[in-house]
């Protein structure tokens, strides 16, 4: 198979989620299937959903890979797995959360995987990352910087800035 050019989001708020960041990104690359190309600031974010919890650390990362959609999916939640994440309530805090973002143009349509993911364009927390590593790419028609304009809010912010 050839290599895919992929969007993936990373995120985290239990530990220290800068490192568990760093971490999965390592972890993804030395499977193999993987290649990292441009990788986010990290970005505190407010957490999403009616859980109460402590504040994000979140990026996006381009790579490419060599895996079918599906194998991807399977993939990321290894990483996840060895990295300590748990089934836990939905939208709870976790160790590290890996979404795939998109996959070259492809779109699915699965209960189990949705891409372009199903929530890019209302999540902030996804698009401004990705709008500092891809301002021009365009998902589902839209600019990702056009889009990330749009939802952007003074809740995100650099991870190295003061909390």
């Amino acid at each position: 198979m050839d290599w895919i050019d992929i969007g993936l989001g990373l995120g985290g708020n239990v530990g220290d989620a800068p490192a568990a960041i760093a971490e999965a990104l390592r972890a993804l690359e030395d499977r193999g299937h993987i290649r990292l190309g441009r990788v986010s600031a990290i970005y505190r974010t407010p957490p999403w959903g009616p859980v109460p919890q402590a504040d994000f650390a979140n990026a996006c990362a381009l790579a490419q890979t060599d895996l079918a959609p599906r194998d991807l999916l399977a993939e990321v939640k290894a990483v996840e797995t060895l990295l300590g994440r748990a089934p836990s309530v939905r939208w709870g805090p976790r160790r590290i959360d890996i979404d795939i973002l998109f996959y070259a143009g492809a779109t699915l349509d699965t209960p189990d995987l949705v891409i372009p993911h199903e929530s890019l364009f209302e999540r902030a927390f996804v698009l401004v990352p990705l709008a500092e590593i891809a301002p021009d790419l365009t998902i589902a028609g839209r600019r990702i910087a056009d889009a990330a304009v749009t939802i952007a809010t003074s809740d995100i912010r650099l991870w190295s800035e003061e909390a």
